[in-house]
């Protein structure tokens, strides 16, 4: 039978199979996200002089532009790889998209780590750390939307907040590993020996986690909704067709609502860092410290946002984190200056408050904004183009207000401006479709009454649904 995704309220007790979901879903994301923000901090760092170095020697500040715009350019291929992982598991299953994002992520990441530098091999160095680039957008295009859905579809009706936030604190975790690598390193080698070599050492090693991540991912069971879906046959033949004839709002909304959340997301992997070091004078592990703070933070605050949301509603906990982020981008900037590491640090820190509560309920949100033939595509879609609204370009952006204005405020008002605009958003989402039905909602009544196991499924659903209302009545 298929796994009850309905349970009434009250003590749930996690199987060993919903403890392999989450197991399979956090480690994914978290080495996913562990590959971008090395080299987000690598970017920071390093890689402006090794490979455009021509530039850099003419204007280093023009040059850490480029070099941030190389980390967002990967975000402008993520709706390509969300479209094509979108169709793949809509119509072939979570399961397989999740394993083959990871194998792209990964070897993407490696050869970075072996890529000649503009002193080797000229011009076709930044073009092949380009390329590169685009192969990891294209594979984490697909990766967080079956990530989020593996989790929610297997949840019980009433933890799926709580369930979907262990896919969203792969982000915070995959910050806190790639920061204490790149901290550990920077702090046993010279400046001239990590821009020599060090660098390339997290993005080889690499490896390892993918080989982890692949044997996790491989023994985890497809999601019990796409087996519904297979089991009625309703998997959509063409659900990207579907998805924009039907549901383009919802994809519209869920752009909107992320972009914000990842634009000062970004702020916080990448930006702090390089600001410390380059703009404040703050020696490199100091503010590496600072990020491993935030990101701590960031992964608390995840936790319970995921967990709230199930309590008070995602609507709602999304917008008391928008609300906190709007009434502090400007302010964060004078405890920021100081360049004191505590005031620093708890620049940071607060504004994870903000992060969190609208983080943590993402991937239970999207899930209930989607159908299920076309629940893959549209929450890898809308995460996707919310990426490139928010994230994408957003070290860029403040580089670039921090280069013509040299007031570092102007930054705060740019992500306030944002985080406005995604608060509108999600208060235009319905707040009654917390806790729908996430399996098809068609019903061939043919094909049930010649499939056993079919009628049994709907028996199931329909005795968990009973259920809960009577809890509710009694409660």
């Amino acid at each position: 039978m298929a796994h009850d995704t309905s349970a009434p309220a009250g003590r749930h007790e996690m199987s060993h199979e919903e403890r392999k979901v989450l197991a399979g879903t956090l480690v994914g994301t978290t080495i996913e996200w562990y590959d971008f923000f090395i080299y987000a901090q690598a970017a920071a760092f390093v890689l402006a002089p090794l490979y455009f170095s021509p530039l850099s020697e003419d204007n280093a500040g023009l040059a850490q532009v480029v070099a941030w715009a190389s980390l967002g350019i990967s975000f402008l291929f993520r709706p390509l790889g969300a479209v094509v992982a979108g169709h793949l598991g809509d119509k072939y299953g979570r399961k397989i998209v999740l394993v083959l994002t990871l194998v792209g992520m990964g070897a993407a990441t490696m050869l970075i780590g072996l890529l000649p530098t503009y002193a080797a091999i000229g011009v076709w160095a930044p073009i092949f750390l380009v390329l590169l680039r685009i192969m990891q957008g294209f594979s984490a295009g697909g990766e967080w939307g079956g990530a989020a859905l593996m989790a929610v579809e297997h949840a019980p009706r009433h933890k799926r907040g709580l369930f979907g936030a262990y896919p969203q604190i792969g982000v915070p975790l995959g910050m806190l590993l790639a920061t204490t690598f790149m901290f550990a390193l920077t702090s046993a080698m010279s400046p001239e020996d990590f821009a020599a070599w060090g660098w390339r050492i997290p993005f080889l090693s690499s490896v390892v986690l993918i080989v982890v991540g692949y044997l996790i991912r491989k023994t985890v069971d497809e999601s019990p909704v796409f087996k519904e879906m297979q089991l009625r046959k309703k998997e959509s033949s063409a659900p990207l067709g579907q998805l924009f004839k039907h549901n383009s709002k919802q994809v519209t909304l869920a752009a909107l609502i992320f972009a914000a959340n990842n634009a000062a997301g970004y702020l916080v992997i990448a930006f702090f860092a390089s600001y410390g070091a380059n703009v404040l004078g703050m020696p490199r592990s100091q503010t590496l410290v600072a990020s491993l703070i935030g990101g701590v933070g960031w992964l608390v605050f995840t936790m319970f946002g995921g967990w709230i949301s199930d309590k008070i509603g995602r609507v709602r906990t999304f917008q008391i984190g928008y609300a906190i982020i709007i009434l502090w981008a400007v302010p964060m900037w004078f405890l920021l200056d100081t360049a004191s590491l505590p005031l620093f640090a708890l620049a940071i820190v607060i504004l994870t408050v903000g992060l969190g509560p609208s983080y943590g309920p993402q991937s239970a949100l999207y899930a209930e904004m989607f159908p299920a033939r076309v629940r893959y595509s549209g929450v890898s879609i809308g995460y996707a183009f919310g990426s490139i609204i928010g994230g994408a370009f957003a070290p860029m952006i403040a580089q670039l207000l921090l280069n013509q204005t040299g007031m570092s405020w102007t930054i705060g008002v740019y992500i306030a401006g944002i985080a406005t605009v995604s608060l509108i958003a999600v208060s235009l989402v319905p707040k009654n479709i917390q806790g729908i039905d996430l399996n098809v909602q068609e019903v061939h009544e043919d094909y049930v009454a010649e499939h056993p196991e079919a009628a049994e499924i709907l028996a199931a659903a329909k005795a968990a649904e009973a259920a809960e209302a009577a809890e509710k009545k009694r409660g």
